[in-house]
């Protein structure tokens, strides 16, 4: 989770993209809790591999993994130089059965599977196979090729970013070659490469596949993200806080709703979310994140995101505001309406 999310700015200027949230709980926070559900046995560990976030995210990380009752390591990949590095940076961490999953996007699936297999890598078909790393599944089921990017048609089976190894010193021993040797796909070092090898040793992968995969790539994906979780978390996560202070107010669910948030004269919902301490009045909200802390007035947002401390006055119907941005009507604008 080391990327800087540039998609996403500005949003991503002061908070790294895996902790956004979505549904209430940041990207990364989900996908840990969802793959240590699917399992029969405890996580032991954690391992993050990020940017120089600062120390508040590193804090919040390590009560992630401390919430699923694991160790936390964090390691830091200092340069872009592809995802097969960002896996080796943290190399101490690879070792007996081990789960590789990018932490930009969520999915719905069914993560259980046989430890005793080699490896699983998780798929899904898509339209636009050019824009992925893809397989090819050989008669026997298992994968049969891994290509990175090809601009020429192999398969339409995308590589959506979750991997399991029943040996990750293996894993890691494979990287360590590639990097010494410089070997590069795209300019990079890629895992594509390092699967490739390791299937040419014997290791058989299996695919398995994804039942939803849910993009976070921009603003808009991450508001129908949120939609779709929403609508998945429903029955089976608690989303309103017990201490929300409503007057004269309409939350029509799914919605998640923070600690202490005040909604006055106002309608919120379907599908929004509203951050802790966040207060909304005269105002009618609905398929939107609003994120912690901001203060929102005679709005009308649809299909909105705005960040930590924003403060708005309008009616402007879609937005992507930062953290800390502050909007209001001039007096032109308001003579105008």
């Amino acid at each position: 989770m080391a990327g800087r999310g540039s998609r996403l700015r500005p949003h991503t200027l002061t908070i790294p993209k895996p902790l956004l949230p979505i549904a209430g709980k940041p990207i990364v926070q989900r996908i840990v809790e969802d793959l240590s559900n699917s399992l029969t046995q405890p996580v032991d560990e954690v391992a993050y591999v990020i940017g120089d976030f600062g120390s508040a995210v590193e804090d919040q990380l390590r009560q992630i993994a401390e919430s699923i009752g694991a160790k936390c390591s964090i390691y830091y990949q200092d340069e872009p130089l592809g995802p097969g590095h960002a896996i080796f940076c943290a190399e101490p961490s690879l070792s007996g059965n081990c789960i590789v999953a990018f932490a930009d996007t969520l999915f719905k699936a069914d993560f259980s599977f046989n430890t005793l297999e080699d490896g699983v890598i998780w798929v899904q078909k898509v339209a636009n196979p050019a824009s992925f790393g893809v397989v090819k599944v050989g008669d026997d089921q298992y994968i049969s090729d891994f290509v990175e990017k090809s601009p020429v048609f192999v398969s339409d089976l995308a590589i959506v970013g979750i991997y399991y190894f029943s040996n990750g010193q293996l894993l890691a021993d494979t990287l360590r070659h590639i990097i010494t040797n410089d070997i590069r796909d795209k300019g990079e070092y890629q895992i594509t490469t390092a699967l490739e090898l390791l299937k040419n040793q014997g290791i058989k992968f299996r695919p398995a596949n994804i039942e939803e995969w849910l993009d976070c790539g921009n603003k808009n994906n991450v508001v129908n993200t949120n939609r779709r979780m929403l609508d998945i978390k429903q029955h089976s996560e608690k989303l309103l806080s017990d201490n929300i202070h409503l007057e004269n107010a309409v939350v029509i669910p799914p919605c998640y709703i923070g600690k202490d948030v005040i909604i006055r004269n106002s309608v919120i919902g379907p599908y929004v979310s509203l951050g802790s301490n966040t207060t909304v009045e005269q105002s009618v909200i609905g398929n939107s994140i609003i994120q912690e802390e901001a203060v929102i007035r005679n709005a009308n947002l649809y299909d909105s995101m705005l960040g930590y401390k924003v403060e708005y006055q309008g009616d402007k119907s879609s937005l992507s505001l930062g953290d800390y941005s502050s909007y209001e009507k001039s007096f032109a604008e308001k003579a105008d309406t």
